[in-house]
């Protein structure tokens, strides 16, 4: 018998995550019928929305979430023992699947390449960025793009991928190591938010002529001071609002409306799930094409041990990765 130990969400969240929230359980898993397989995890992943998402679980469900997983036992000759395989079996070490919503690696998968990349630059975020960018934004040479949350999973690829296409890319970070990344990365211009005097006069100088796309993934204040900076006709992405997930007091109030309506704004919230198929598989294999000719760029924030998912997760929220998260099983 093999026993899964699980994550679960003991107590709904109110502010910021403690260990207090969650609660490792372990369950012993029965024999495999015809079809299934045995999975056991070797990455996983931990991502902002999780914060979100946690509000439609049950106190007790385990916290969801995406793995690279081996096949260890198998009775499904789709999945031979030993094929790596993409799944969403959430915060768990070994799960039972029927083969329906495993996802195997693209056949060009190089070797030198890190298997946790299928859960980043090549997998949800790279794809979240990819999408965001090129459909919600409709970025092209020669439009200036602004990211902010830049040095993270998504914004990271973002900005990178706007250089390919032509566009002049800002990008705001968290510290100052994080900014010397973007600018290795090849932003234009990066900064520090939480070190200079004025955001509205730093974006002033960045762009003086305004900002064609702004690619969101932090929301609130910062939003407000950047949409009335956005050229006539700009778009706008919402990806994420990693400022006010974990807020105990009222929202800020939103952008002021006469902007949006008379510069002719459009802005679009988005889910990465929303592009399936041929689009999806073609995203993909620009996003690995680019990783393996050196055109983008990487940074994984690795922590070991399956026990600090917990530690992980809140980490994030709080700004201590460089790039991706991952959790080493």
């Amino acid at each position: 018998m093999v026993r899964a130990k699980s994550w679960t969400l003991k107590k709904h969240f109110e502010g910021y995550p403690t260990n207090s929230n969650f609660e490792m359980k372990t369950v012993e898993l029965p024999p495999l019928k015809n079809g299934e397989v045995l999975l056991e995890a070797l990455f996983l992943t931990v991502d902002p929305y999780m914060r979100v998402a946690a509000k439609r679980l049950k106190e007790g469900d385990t916290m969801m979430g995406e793995q690279v997983a081996r096949v260890v036992e198998s009775k499904n000759s789709a999945f031979p023992t030993g094929t790596i395989v993409s799944v969403s079996s959430g915060w768990t070490t070994h799960s039972i699947s029927d083969g329906k919503q495993l996802e195997t690696l693209p056949e060009e998968w190089p070797d030198t390449l890190p298997l946790s990349l299928r859960l980043g630059t090549v997998g949800m975020t790279g794809l979240t960025a990819y999408f965001g960018l090129l459909d919600i934004c409709g970025a092209k040479g020669g439009d200036t793009v602004l990211v902010n949350a830049a040095a993270g999973a998504v914004g990271s690829v973002v900005g990178q991928i706007a250089k390919l296409k032509g566009c002049k890319v800002v990008g705001a970070a968290g510290s100052d190591d994080k900014v010397a990344y973007l600018k290795k990365l090849g932003f234009d211009v990066a900064f520090n938010y939480k070190t200079i005097e004025s955001l509205e006069e730093t974006l002033k100088k960045a762009s003086p002529g305004g900002y064609d796309c702004y690619f969101d993934n932090v929301g609130g204040e910062f939003s407000n001071v950047v949409i009335p900076q956005m050229k006539k006709f700009g778009r706008i992405a919402l990806c994420g609002a990693i400022s006010t997930y974990n807020l105990t007091r009222p929202l800020p109030p939103g952008p002021p409306p006469e902007v949006i309506i008379y510069q002719q704004l459009r802005m679009e919230g988005f889910i990465v799930n929303r592009w399936q198929g041929e689009v999806r598989q073609k995203a993909l294999k620009d996003l690995l094409k680019w990783v393996t000719e050196g055109k983008i760029q990487y940074n994984e924030h690795i922590t070991e041990g399956f026990e600090n998912m917990p530690a992980a997760f809140m980490g994030m929220l709080k700004g201590d990765n460089l790039g991706k998260t991952i959790v080493k099983a």
